[in-house]
């Protein structure tokens, strides 16, 4: 009996050793598994986030812009830039596109910037093919509304910080910053002519007169000579800071320097001044813009469909034509289209329809771009859309994506 029972002593010991080694092993083997993995990952993550990051966004673009556009076509144009060309239908007739879209980001290489058809002066017009391989562009779309006569953009246009137009209507323009950002608003000038005397107000810059008390401002980007003074008017050459000439004849405009035209009494409260001092800002004033371009009328504004045509005095641009945007999604990534129109193949469309195309994109902040005869895109080499005009008429200006 003694025997039994310190046999059974005995076994249940060793069951009890045994399962408590089971469990401490169990709980030893969980916490060294836990800890190797979190060894692991924190060795892993950190080369993963760095050496990945730029991949990881290329992919994440090209998912969106596959998820986005199901029913287009879609090229790869560069990194981060694809051509999306597709068809709508409204009241079942059709309606052709063009879309490049590009992540600023990754197609870094690339430059946002308006160009003008010459370096020479405003007045000037070419292609937009002549345009994109003057500035080894990669992507071309018309740009501004210009004087079909001369060439001289209407509105606003800024390039590498200098102003070469100033802005009419009040209408809606991009700024393209220094930092790739893109903003779309409505932009006024302000700008002044001060001698140690008086200032005076200037109106616009190298802009075609709207009304006799304007007072305008013609730089060497003008041409040669400065347009004839209105009824009563005078002009004033300023070369540097220094006033070289007065008269009531057009001047010549000083290479280093510009000629004031305007009303006689305003520029004679300067005209016997020897030095003068010409200042241009906006409004809003952004700061770090380095490039801006005027469009209108609005076609999506904080994420909504806004189309002001009537407050932009663009009401001669309604109905059904061919059609040029651009515009930014929430994640910055810049949209450029082309609609072709006034054809039976591809009827074109009316600016809220474009609207809510933009939206319908992505984008939350979006303007018309001059259109019809204009209406041209560009991409690697060859004009991709079909405007009536075989290559696209000329025009005055384009915004580009350059190498």
């Amino acid at each position: 009996m003694d025997t039994v029972i310190a046999k059974e002593d005995f076994s249940r010991l060793i069951e009890t050793i045994v399962n408590f080694s089971i469990i401490g092993a169990l709980i030893l083997s969980q916490n060294l598994f836990t800890y190797a993995n979190d060894v692991r990952l924190a060795r892993l993550s950190i080369p993963i986030a760095v050496e990945d990051t730029g991949q990881a966004r290329l992919q994440n673009f090209e998912d969106s812009i596959r998820k986005k556009y199901r029913q287009a076509v879609i090229y790869d144009v560069d990194s981060g830039v694809k051509h999306i060309k597709l068809t709508k239908y409204y009241n079942g007739k059709p309606v052709r596109i063009n879309i490049v879209e590009a992540d600023l980001k990754i197609a870094k290489d690339l430059k946002l910037t308006p160009a003008l058809s010459s370096a020479q002066n405003l007045q000037s017009r070419r292609t937009i093919s002549t345009i994109a391989k003057d500035t080894n562009a990669v992507v071309a779309l018309n740009g501004t509304f210009f004087k079909p006569q001369t060439g001289v953009p209407l509105g606003t246009l800024m390039i590498n910080r200098k102003m070469y137009t100033g802005p009419i209507y009040d209408r809606a323009a991009m700024g393209i910053f220094e930092n790739g950002e893109l903003d779309i608003t409505r932009v006024q000038l302000n700008a002044s002519v001060k001698s140690h005397k008086q200032t005076i107000k200037v109106d616009n810059i190298n802009q075609p007169r709207m009304l006799s008390s304007y007072v305008l401002v013609y730089t060497p980007d003008w041409g040669s000579t400065a347009p004839p003074s209105p009824v009563y008017g005078k002009q004033i050459a300023v070369s540097g800071s220094k006033v070289t000439a007065v008269s009531a004849s057009p001047l010549e405009i000083p290479k280093d320097g510009y000629v004031i035209v305007g009303p006689a009494q305003e520029l004679d409260k300067i005209n016997t001044d020897k030095e003068v001092e010409l200042n241009i800002t906006t409004t809003p004033e952004w700061k770090n813009v380095k490039h801006i371009i005027s469009g209108g009328p609005y076609l999506v504004k904080d994420g909504e469909v806004f189309v002001d045509m009537s407050a932009q005095k663009l009401a001669a641009i309604g109905g059904r034509n061919p059609r040029s945007a651009i515009g930014y999604t929430a994640e910055g990534n810049l949209i450029m289209a082309a609609v072709d129109g006034r054809e039976g193949s591809s009827v074109g469309m009316t600016l809220t329809e474009l609207a809510n195309l933009m939206k319908s994109i992505g984008c939350v902040g979006a303007m018309n771009l001059d259109g019809g005869g204009s209406t041209v895109m560009y991409v690697n080499g060859q004009v991709v859309n079909r405007p009536q005009q075989t290559g696209g008429i000329p025009v005055s200006n384009a915004i580009v994506l350059a190498r």
